[in-house]
């Protein structure tokens, strides 16, 4: 593991997450025909990357920079003071003595492969310290699980460390609520690093392979600060107030999930305890939605009615028995009781348990909190999502192991026939389960746009080499250009509706059509090329269309983001050219250019997880160009722009 961080990776077929537990999918990662475990890879892959990475206009992933890692640090700690694993450990009172310390070693064989030493730490004030030393003994397993790996941290046998993760849970640089932050500590030198690769596929900049499991937002940076260094961007609706709360969470720890050494002191049977305790550490930081008088809650705060409420509680009580944790040894035999009542228990233990359910249940807010999975009623309006990321997409679940497990479990076929109830088939002809890897056309959403040239793009389009364009219906006075690239244009010299098809190939093999709707109107005010931030911002503002909730004083509990004329930047002046430039920033953060149809932009509004309802002016159901989407067509053009400021 070194510290040197490669240019930012250019995700060809990155994609949006259900928000969180599952990776990779770029066309060098998994190929038609061949298991994702043997598939060769060239460089940095979505295993483990934000699903929402922030792609720039260049191209770049702005999550995977050097500058996201320093802005980061600069963020949790602006005076270096934790820069090396010594000053961290001493920083969070390792051998100090006092407090609660437990350390217990095992094999992580269900997520990323290592042998695991981790010393666990509570102290008087409540703040948490988790130092996780790594083990992977390279020649034998490569970045895959062997017991070598678990051997060599029962040894501790420095010649296969690669590196010191640090995780804590204490309040920021300013004070307050305390929140999780993440570390990476170089194996050989103690240094701080600003990348990562814990898998073997290539580095990844911090905290970004940290929060994309742990529950963590992946926003946009702000513009530089008067030192030139661009800030994090601050949550609105986090507890702590702190750049740099990027709303991560601890996981409980699955005992069942991992190996034990046969060494005296290291067997499972003599680290329950320690792991119990540390799992009440875990518990200790999830917040408390309600009153409890089961003595493991005292040590939990209460949660305000904006942030994530403790969801994964329910979980961690249940792998010892309930409240008042009764059982000593840890059991998992969990299903939630809406998934036991609607039937898909099987579903749940197949599926959601063993390869989703540690990510999900870290995300959510107070006021939507679908995103965890924790009820069947929760997960059932992602089936459409679901098939777009594990079957097409292949960048679910988010880790690699995991991700290989899935697929050589039952787990497919379990999800395949969910999906196929809910009217998406994913079987082939012959009835089987296909994995990732074949085409899939996407020719992009469809839209209203003016007279003349209109680019088309296939970007969005997966595991792809050639591309073929056809108009299949409208009336005379459209045509297409470059129809066998990736960037056709599509010209029309009059008013009317045409439906455009593409399909995309890969060798010989083909995907299965495409087709979008392209309504052109002359008349359209502003122009789709002239749409600016400008006029986002009016829309946004109009008559209280997003700001009756997206703002300081919002009805309902606080979202993430404002949409109001703030002082974002923390100079005295609300709503001036500074704080619009920030403002862009942060709208920004919520398209997602690798897959622009599910951007929260536009999805929240439209009624897709956003408490169900629908904004006036986000018809998503309705054409493009009926006024009851007047709005989304708006947001839709700016975004297909590039989101000009």
């Amino acid at each position: 593991m070194t510290s040197r961080l490669p240019a930012a990776t250019a995700l060809a077929a990155a994609a949006l997450a259900l928000a969180s537990c599952g990776g990779g999918g770029s066309p060098g990662d998994v190929r038609p025909g061949n298991p994702p475990e043997l598939a060769a890879v060239s460089g940095p892959d979505s295993f483990l990357l934000f699903p929402n990475p922030q792609k720039q206009a260049d191209g770049t992933l702005q999550m995977d920079t050097a500058a996201y890692a320093q802005a980061y640090y600069a963020a949790i700690d602006p005076a270096n003071a934790k820069d090396t694993l010594a000053k961290w450990k001493a920083a969070n009172g390792f051998d100090s003595g006092s407090g609660a310390q437990h350390t217990v070693v095992f094999g992580d064989k269900r997520d990323l492969g290592y042998g695991r030493r981790m010393t666990a730490r509570q102290n008087a004030d409540g703040t948490l310290a988790f130092m996780v030393e790594n083990y992977l003994v390279e020649a034998a397993a490569g970045y895959a699980y062997s017991l070598l790996n678990l051997d060599a941290a029962v040894a501790r046998d420095t010649r296969h460390l690669i590196g010191v993760n640090g995780i804590e849970f204490s309040p920021g640089p300013g004070g307050g609520v305390a929140f999780a932050k993440f570390f990476n500590f170089n194996a050989v030198t103690g240094a701080r690093e600003l990348a990562v690769d814990l898998d073997g596929r290539g580095m990844k900049a911090m905290p970004g392979p940290c929060i994309s499991c742990h529950g963590g937002r992946g926003d946009a940076l702000m513009p530089a600060d008067a030192s030139g260094v661009p800030r994090f961007n601050l949550v609105q609706n986090s507890a702590s107030g702190s750049r740099g709360d990027v709303q991560a969470r601890l996981h409980p720890f699955e005992v069942d999930a991992f190996d034990f050494s046969s060494t005296p002191g290291f067997t499972r049977a003599e680290q329950e305890a320690a792991l119990k305790a540390i799992n009440r550490m875990v518990l200790c930081s999830y917040p408390l939605p309600s009153p409890s008088s089961s003595p493991e809650d005292a040590c939990r705060r209460p949660a305000t009615a904006n942030e994530w409420q403790g969801t994964a509680a329910t979980l961690l009580k249940s792998f010892y028995g309930g409240d008042g944790l009764p059982n000593a040894a840890f059991s998992d035999t969990y299903v939630p009781p809406s998934w036991q009542a609607a039937g898909q228990t099987t579903l749940y233990q197949q599926v959601i348990a063993p390869a989703c359910r540690t990510c999900h249940l870290m995300r959510g807010t107070g006021a939507q909190s679908d995103i965890d999975f924790a009820t069947w009623e929760k997960f059932r309006p992602y089936a459409e999502r679901a098939k777009a990321h594990v079957f097409d997409r292949g960048n679910m679940p988010l880790a690699k192991i995991v991700y290989d497990a899935f697929w050589r479990s039952n787990g497919p076929s379990a999800l395949a026939n969910f999906l196929q109830a809910e009217g998406y088939a994913v079987r082939d002809a012959s009835g089987a389960v296909p994995m990732p890897g074949r085409p899939v056309a996407d020719p992009g959403p469809s839209r209203v746009t003016g007279q003349g040239a209109t680019r088309l793009s296939a970007s969005g389009s997966l595991y792809a080499t050639a591309y073929a364009w056809t108009i299949v219906s409208g009336p005379a006075g459209a045509s297409l250009s470059e129809a066998n690239t990736a960037q056709p244009t599509f010209t029309a010299t009059a008013n009317g509706t045409w439906t455009v098809q593409l399909v995309a190939s890969n060798g010989p093999a083909q995907s299965a059509p495409a087709r979008i709707d392209i309504v052109v109107n002359g008349s359209l005010t502003p122009a789709p090329g002239a749409i600016r931030f400008a006029d986002i911002k009016a829309a946004m503002q109009e008559g209280n269309t997003c700001t009756v909730c997206h703002s300081p004083t919002g009805s309902g509990a606080r979202p993430p983001v404002y949409y109001t004329n703030d002082d974002r930047n923390g100079d005295g002046v609300a709503g001036d050219a500074t704080d619009d430039a920030w403002f862009h920033a942060e709208v920004r953060s919520r398209i997602n250019f690798t897959d622009l149809a599910a951007s929260a932009l536009l999805r929240k509004p439209s009624g897709h997880h956003h408490n169900g309802g629908q904004v006036q002016g986000f018809n998503a159901a309705a054409a493009p160009g009926d006024p009851s989407r007047a709005k989304y067509d708006l947001f839709l053009n700016w975004i297909l722009a590039g989101a000009p400021k």
